[in-house]
């Protein structure tokens, strides 16, 4: 089992510089009004990832600084989680530190390492169980009763309520869909019209990959055809020759005679016969340009019929080019999309019909699952009911009786909600139940609502009660209780104390309280003291024995440390809990 060793606090609020020792079984912090015993439940907030507020720094102090020592058994819930977040076991404890700034920053380590104040919240849960005056009133919110009897039911509401949860999810994205598509109904009617009417538009030009770039090149070609037909005419009759004009000079000619003189001389040196053969090369390569030429020449016809269907069809394309893409490949893309999301929207009606049915399905599905969790809750609740009953009859209230009201609220209408027991009801991420604990604190009184029908002291008792049930259904290894016995005295505080000494032998129990008659049960009690200076330093937080615990039990009894009457009570009040011991 996990104990919580010791705690050493530093400039927190009252505190200076002190040590906090701690017993596996029930210890009890005690002392003065404003000594500073709430600090302990602070500070064990803080190193179980609490929010940090800077207004706890001590003044004049840069940091508070809260460390604290927990045994772990190797390989339960707590020791896995540390160890994922890189923590070091030192000799099977867990180091844990939480340092807040006085400017509001806050860091925190686990077994050496730095993490985030969330793995600390994380073992919040595996670790200890904090209850204060808050928490109390926390059990007055009927979500919170809720969560209290999911708790306690354990499987019996879990397996149901994570079934009903994920169809609870479903429903959800289906609705949140539905809802878009029919909303948006005429807004993706417009879209689908214009997509459209710009799918034939492309559709009757039928473009083709390319065509605008070689369409632009024979339009070129076909408005310049006379001067480009002329160019090649000249250059022919430059290269070959012009027949007609036996005189002329043309580069041929001068070609073939310059091979010819090499000829004659090239087997006489290598190199310049290798200069023949280039010559060689050129006659052919003009013999090669001169006949593309002439057949270039040829070919080449001015023809405005054929320039002005290219020049037409160049329109159609630039006329989609300037609605949708750049070029006739980006138009082509865009119609391709284009099909795609129309597609879509076209298949809109079919989509809503579909999710229409699966969203009637699922609500039916929940019926049947919001049905299951309402009986699995009912049935622990009247368990729940009977065990927490049972303990206020140990806690000196043997006429009180506690029960679960588990209700519905009616739906404005069918559509909204789901059937359960028949009725149509406003249903929810945890089902449909409002859970609220009642009291009946005597015989022939009314079930009320625990924040309507029980004082503060009974208040205490029955958030008591709960956290016993629970310490035996699903426990966790230490219990904090800040002033839990507040508005209590007498009987009922002698029964409190005997309780708690119970609870501490399956668990550890650390208890802030006022009342001697608690603290005379506990296996350890530590007595906070301030200075004169008004700040607890490592010296005002002992551990009392003997006579002193004797001393301190005589100041919460009477107020006076010394009167025999009050010396005498607590003596007995010792005896009395070593004897139920």
């Amino acid at each position: 089992m996990s104990v919580l060793e010791e705690m050493r606090i530093r400039s927190l609020g009252v505190i200076d510089d002190a040590v906090v020792e701690l017993s596996p079984g029930f210890t009890a912090v005690t002392g003065e009004t404003g000594a500073g015993k709430t600090m302990v439940v602070t500070s064990l907030g803080l190193l179980l990832g609490g929010r940090a507020d800077p207004a706890l720094v001590r003044v004049g102090a840069k940091a508070a600084v809260v460390e604290g020592r927990i045994t772990v058994s190797e390989g339960d819930a707590a020791a896995l989680r540390a160890e994922e977040a890189g923590a070091e076991l030192d000799d099977g404890a867990l180091l844990i530190s939480r340092t807040v700034s006085a400017e509001g920053r806050s860091r925190a380590h686990l077994g050496g390492r730095s993490v985030p104040v969330g793995v600390l919240t994380e073992l919040a849960d595996e670790l200890v169980a904090v209850h204060g005056q808050t928490d109390q009133q926390g059990l007055l919110k009927p979500a919170r009763q809720r969560g209290a009897l999911d708790r306690y039911a354990g499987d019996g509401v879990e397996v149901p309520h994570a079934k009903y949860a994920a169809a609870y999810r479903r429903l959800r994205a289906v609705a949140t869909e539905l809802e878009e598509l029919t909303t948006r109904a005429r807004e993706r009617a417009q879209e689908a019209d214009l997509l459209r009417f710009g799918l034939n538009e492309v559709a009757a030009v039928e473009p083709l990959p390319g065509e605008d770039v070689e369409l632009a090149a024979e339009a070129e070609r076909l408005g310049h055809a006379e001067a480009l037909a002329s160019a090649a005419s000249l250059a022919h009759t430059a290269l070959a020759g012009n027949p007609e004009d036996p005189e002329s000079v043309d580069a041929t000619t001068v070609v073939a005679a310059a091979g010819q003189a090499l000829d004659g001389v090239r087997a006489h040196d290598p190199a310049l016969a290798a200069l023949a053969d280039r010559v060689g090369e050129i006659s052919i390569l003009l013999a090669d340009v001169s006949g593309e030429l002439a057949g270039y020449a040829d070919q080449l016809d001015a023809d405005p019929v054929r320039l002005a269907v290219v020049e037409e069809r160049r329109a159609a394309l630039t006329a989609l080019t300037r609605k949708y893409g750049e070029d006739i490949a980006a138009v082509l893309a865009w119609a391709q999309e284009g099909a795609g999301r129309l597609t879509e929207l076209e298949g809109d009606d079919e989509r809503i019909g579909e999710l229409t049915a699966e969203r009637d399905a699922l609500r039916a599905e929940l019926s049947v699952l919001g049905q299951a969790l309402t009986d699995a809750r009912t049935e622990a609740a009247a368990r729940f009911a009977d065990a927490v009953t049972e303990e206020l009859a140990s806690l000196a209230m043997p006429h009180a009786r506690v029960s679960f009201a588990i209700r519905q609220t009616e739906a404005a209408d069918e559509s909204s909600g789901i059937d359960i027991g028949g009725r149509s009801v406003v249903y929810g991420p945890s089902g449909a139940d409002e859970v609220e604990l009642l009291l009946a604190p005597h015989p022939g009184a009314q079930p009320r609502p625990i924040a309507k029908g029980a004082s503060g002291g009974e208040l205490s008792r029955v958030m008591l009660a709960v956290e016993v049930v629970f310490a035996g259904s699903d426990p966790v290894p230490t219990y904090l209780f800040d002033e839990v016995d507040a508005g209590v005295g007498g009987k009922a505080a002698v029964e409190v104390g005997r309780r708690l000494a119970k609870l501490a032998r399956s668990a550890q129990v650390v208890v802030v309280t006022h009342l001697p008659q608690v603290a005379a049960f506990a296996d350890r009690q530590l007595l906070v003291e301030k200075t004169v200076d008004g700040s607890v330093t490592r010296s005002g937080v002992t551990v009392l024995e003997g006579e002193d615990r004797v001393r301190e039990l005589s100041r919460m009894l009477a107020g006076q440390e010394d009167s025999e009457t009050a010396r005498a009570h607590a003596e007995e009040l010792l005896a009395t809990a070593r004897a139920d011991g």
